[in-house]
């Protein structure tokens, strides 16, 4: 089990304070960094100092970091057009020498678009289609030949299809709830499908929807990776778990229902749970970043757990 920090950076973070958790992330032996794309703080949380950019932030990391996997969950399609975005990611993944992969969503939060002046279309998952063929067709066609593509929300002719990521393919995530395209989607592009926010049962379930869409679109289920993303609230006793649950406004109980939280050894039974649905990797969604001490309990006392 590959276990993955997954930050929320719209809910107020700098650059240097992802950098640190970034670092951390590496040195602490954990496999990957992820943050959201979202321009604006949700729930009660200030957002200060003001939203960072997804791949602007990759691409410092990709630079300053060596080991670790980087990549989003999800970047928002709504946000930028494909044939940049198959530009921004190939750019990132040089730099990062072949450690990016992309997470790429129809968009959702409506509020950020019309806090930013972003459009907000009503076809966003016809729109998303679009935009994995374009990326993907993109980066897979040899160099020195041109890509073309006629569709309803995009039009690309005799795009020389460059630059090119380092490494052969870049990992595709794509993830969700919904329970029949969502399915049809993962198995035609996904390299990973992550069920995000869920419960073992429900967990089991769309991994079972994702199966029988690729095995329908006549691709082997075992070639995709499964994983969850869950908040995680660890501590070495109740107190401990009970003073982090109210650093990120989340009450204990709801956690244990939803997240990731209790002492190690509830954390590590729970994401055994996990682990017998497919799941091969947990995204743990950190909520206060700077408690990099929770990080350092993680990492020893339930990470080297799982390996």
């Amino acid at each position: 089990m590959d276990l993955r920090i997954f930050t929320e950076p719209q809910q107020g973070a700098t650059y240097d304070t992802l950098l640190t958790v970034a670092k951390a992330t590496e040195d602490l032996g954990f496999d990957a960094f992820f943050r959201s794309d979202h321009y604006l703080a949700m729930g009660s949380a200030d957002g200060l100092p003001g939203p960072t950019d997804a791949w602007i932030t990759l691409a410092g990391l990709a630079r300053e970091t060596k080991r670790i996997r980087l990549g989003t969950l999800m970047t928002a399609g709504t946000f930028r057009l494909p044939g940049v975005l198959a530009i921004q990611v190939a750019q990132v993944d040089q730099m990062s020498g072949g450690r990016i992969e992309l997470g790429l969503g129809a968009g959702w939060f409506e509020e950020e678009h019309k806090a930013y002046g972003i459009p907000f279309p009503k076809e966003k998952f016809a729109r998303l289609e679009e935009q994995l063929e374009i990326v993907t067709g993109l980066w897979a066609t040899e160099t020195g030949k041109t890509f073309d593509y006629h569709g309803t929300y995009y039009d690309l002719t005799r795009s020389p299809a460059l630059p090119k990521p380092a490494q052969s393919r870049v990992p595709v995530l794509i993830g969700g709830h919904g329970a029949t395209r969502t399915p049809r989607l993962a198995a035609r592009f996904a390299d990973e499908f992550n069920m995000p926010f869920a419960s073992v049962e429900d967990t089991a379930r769309q991994f079972g929807r994702v199966r029988a869409a690729a095995q329908e679109a006549g691709r082997d289920p075992g070639d995709l990776v499964y994983s969850n993303a869950l908040v995680v609230c660890v501590g070495k006793d109740d107190q401990e778990v009970a003073r982090r649950a109210a650093a990120i406004g989340r009450e204990v109980p709801e956690l244990k229902a939803n997240g990731l939280a209790g002492s190690p050894a509830e954390v590590v039974d729970k994401i055994g749970r996990y682990a017998e649905t497919g799941s091969r990797r947990i995204y743990l969604q950190v909520l206060d970043l700077s408690d990099l001490d929770h990080l350092e309990l993680i990492s020893s006392q339930v990470q080297s757990q799982l390996s």
